[in-house]
């Protein structure tokens, strides 16, 4: 079976008109961002729709209607479709309020694992922090929101495409308990997302309102690392419960943790607390303790910030190596020191949403 081109989706797509337009969206210069996915059985195809803000919330329609005209080309299993629009920040102005524009009654909090800066464990810390929730009793979801650079599906080993039910909406998947969505599901794992800042906003939100999430305790939400575009759209436009932030114990992560929390506080986020992700060394040979990346900074920083410390956890070779292998340390080796230490954040967590949260010695690994 021969696989559609990008000629023929364009093709298929010259059917769908622009409203009071007379012309077609391919016609316009409207379509980009168009993946062609193939896989044994055939393909999976998802694209962008580029339309202007004020035109946005009409014209889901329009995006049904692309979706359909692409799904009747031959060997094509499913087709994504996303409606973004482009928009100038304004300039020179202090951060808007939180908007809270997006409506997930279903779910009871949302929860932001956040980062001043990459490279400090933040997405291992969040996937296992979900499979903590998960284990403890929570009904637990995880949205990978680092588009550009999706690790949820490795970290959990997740693979293949989401399936769509009977309302068009994308079926999350299912890990450890843990209900999944990430761009890394709609896109093949070495092609690189090339997107414009409005459009991965638009597939974030879209991830949020078109997935079937069900109904949760808590959607842990990976965040990408740094205090740009999503997280501004997160902070304002999703009803966020609050957010973790992971650091490491240096002076520059914290810095960066520093950051990221002042932006949190100016969108009225709660902060929940700090992880202290790489705190120490252990060496598994000889037992000697090593304090690579310094320790003790995100407990004095949060000290500091009058924030919660919720705990530190130490450079691991048995975390990287389930990390690594899709089994995240929290479900493969549930009775270790490590997992005991994420089941006991994340029960800190939980108590301060529930707001039954009391003073208590953040926890802390100890390693045999």
């Amino acid at each position: 079976m021969t696989a559609p081109t990008k000629t023929d989706i364009l093709d298929a797509l010259r059917v769908v008109y622009m409203p009071d337009s007379g012309q077609d969206i391919v016609t316009l210069e409207m379509i980009s961002g168009l993946i062609i996915k193939e896989v044994p059985k055939g393909v999976h195809i998802s694209f962008v729709i580029e339309v202007s803000p004020k035109q946005a919330l009409q014209l889901e329609s329009l995006r049904r209607a692309a979706e359909q005209a692409v799904q009747k080309l031959r060997g094509v299993l499913s087709v994504t479709a996303i409606l973004t629009a482009h928009k100038e920040p304004p300039k020179s102005q202090p951060l808007p309020s939180r908007q809270q524009q997006l409506e997930l009654s279903s779910i009871r909090f949302v929860v932001a694992v956040a980062s001043g800066k990459g490279g400090v464990g933040k997405s291992t810390t969040a996937v296992n922090l979900a499979v903590a929730l998960a284990a403890n009793g929570q009904k637990v979801g995880l949205l990978d929101a680092d588009i550009y650079g999706p690790s949820v599906p490795r970290l959990l080993g997740l693979a293949g495409k989401p399936q769509i039910n009977d309302d068009k909406k994308l079926m999350p998947m299912m890990s450890n308990g843990v209900a999944t969505m990430s761009i890394g599901f709609l896109i093949a794992e070495e092609t690189p997302v090339v997107w414009r800042g409005p459009m991965v906003q638009g597939a974030l939100i879209q991830m949020l309102r078109d997935v079937a999430w069900g109904e949760l305790d808590v959607l842990v939400v990976d965040m990408p690392p740094g205090t740009g575009d999503i997280q501004l759209t997160m902070a304002q436009q999703v009803p966020l419960a609050g957010t973790v932030i992971v650091s490491t114990p240096q002076d520059i992560a914290l810095l960066d943790a520093r950051k990221g929390i002042a932006m949190f506080r100016k969108v009225d986020v709660p902060i929940l607390g700090i992880i202290e992700n790489m705190s120490y060394f252990l060496c598994p040979h000889c037992g000697e303790r090593s304090d690579v990346f310094s320790h003790g900074g995100a407990r004095a920083e949060a000290t500091k910030l009058e924030v919660p410390f919720l705990g530190e956890m130490p450079l691991d070779i048995a975390v990287r190596e389930t990390s690594d292998a899709g089994k995240p340390i929290t479900a493969s080796q549930p009775k270790s020191p490590q997992a005991k230490t994420y089941r006991a954040i994340a029960t800190r967590i939980w108590e301060q949403l529930n707001g039954t949260a009391i003073q208590r010695t953040a926890p802390k690994i100890i390693m045999n």
